[in-house]
């Protein structure tokens, strides 16, 4: 065989190799991907009120490591289905706050920082934003959970802060409201601070008309 056809024929080869390996790395990809009928699914499998000791603690950490690989579209999803919260409503006041705190957007607690330290009409004009960006996308929010006080919301949702809870975190500061608030508070309240760091970080409230 000559030199050029040799040449064309390893060159073709290569090509074809990479793009396996591609695929191939597509597909796994794929095949790991989580999703919210998937987190779901596994939350079935778990009774939190027949599980002990190592057992118990190593259920919780399996759901928070795979809420944490959702993206946040099926992050959202999944807490829109309220399965949750069944097993959630099972987990004592500790393993509801260890929960919280490992499923914690990341730069979540940086967002808080820096609300702390913003004046006061600018933190009313970024809650203003995710509410209203609540409002006009239902799917972000979770439904109420209806044992919970109805003061916690307003009469629209999906959940928000109410005139009372939105002044208090205005007045002292989200990092304070949150750090005061309880587990359930702060797992209902969970889109809407999420909501709330996206519009942090986007910076949308704080341009110029």
């Amino acid at each position: 065989m000559s030199r050029k056809p040799r040449t064309i024929l390893i060159a073709v080869s290569v090509i074809i190799g990479i793009w396996a390996v591609a695929l191939g790395g597509y597909l796994m990809a794929q095949k790991a991907k989580l999703t919210a009928d998937m987190v779901s699914q596994y939350g079935h499998t778990l009774d939190f009120s027949k599980l002990t000791g190592k057992e118990r603690a190593e259920a919780l950490r399996a759901l928070e490591d795979k809420i944490n690989r959702l993206s946040m579209e099926e992050r959202r999803r999944w807490r829109e289905e309220g399965e949750w919260r069944e097993w959630f409503n099972s987990l004592t006041e500790a393993e509801k706050g260890q929960f919280i705190e490992a499923t914690m957007p990341t730069g979540f607690k940086q967002m808080l920082n820096a609300f702390e330290v913003m004046p006061e009409d600018r933190r009313k004009r970024a809650i203003d934003a995710a509410i209203k960006r609540m409002k006009e996308t239902p799917d972000l929010g979770t439904g109420r959970n209806p044992n919970e006080d109805a003061s916690m919301y307003t009469t629209n949702a999906p959940p928000n802060l109410s005139p009372d809870l939105e002044k208090k975190a205005l007045t002292i500061g989200l990092k304070t409201f949150y750090s005061e608030s309880s587990a359930q508070t702060k797992v209902e309240l969970a889109p809407f601070f999420e909501e709330l760091q996206h519009q942090m970080e986007s910076g949308r409230p704080f341009r110029q008309n």
